[in-house]
């Protein structure tokens, strides 16, 4: 009795040494299992009769299974209420991104279309000034032609001008060699 007194007495010790570092989150089953244990091992160093220990050992371990079995269960219904309380802030939190996707896609779909128009007129104002060009030019060559007709006319116009300026001068010494003749 007494090794398994300072056996138990090592274990604490060492566990107690873990312990000194603060654990990464001890869980309420741990905490409680623990607790058993500390207390098992201070009834251990008390001199009991053994039908006494027996006894307070089967109390301890149905008091254990006890608290074991309504730890799991509020844990079960803890988790339980928690993943429902997950589930419908994941399902409002679903309902408003889909609602939000959908207004980006409305929007998108408006400046699609915006786009779609502005990009229609461009290409109606480039084809319309295509066109445009088109006609310019022709109407540019038809002047042209025309003002290359019109310079042709007026050195003909300025031959006959010069040719009338001259039969005019020599009708004129005609006239004159004429009437000196008649006289």
């Amino acid at each position: 009795m007494s090794s398994l007194y300072t056996r138990s007495k090592e274990f604490t010790r060492s566990r107690k040494s873990q312990s000194d570092s603060p654990p990464a989150s001890p869980s309420p089953i741990a905490k409680t299992l623990r607790h058993e244990r500390l207390a098992r091992l201070e009834s251990g160093g008390s001199s009991l009769t053994s039908a006494d220990t027996y006894s307070d050992r089967a109390s301890a371990k149905a008091r254990r299974e006890a608290r074991i079995a309504s730890l799991t269960s509020r844990v079960e219904e803890d988790s339980q209420r928690d993943y429902k309380k997950l589930y419908e802030s994941a399902l409002t939190e679903n309902q408003k991104l889909k609602t939000k996707l959908q207004e980006a896609q409305r929007e998108l779909a408006d400046v699609k279309s915006k786009l779609e128009k502005v990009t229609q007129q461009k290409q109606e104002k480039t084809s319309d000034r295509s066109t445009m060009l088109e006609v310019e030019k022709r109407e540019r060559r038809a002047l042209e032609r025309k003002m290359s007709e019109m310079e042709e006319e007026m050195k003909v116009l300025t031959e006959l001008k010069s040719d009338n300026q001259r039969l005019k001068d020599e009708n004129g010494a005609l006239i004159r060699v004429i009437s000196k003749l008649s006289k």
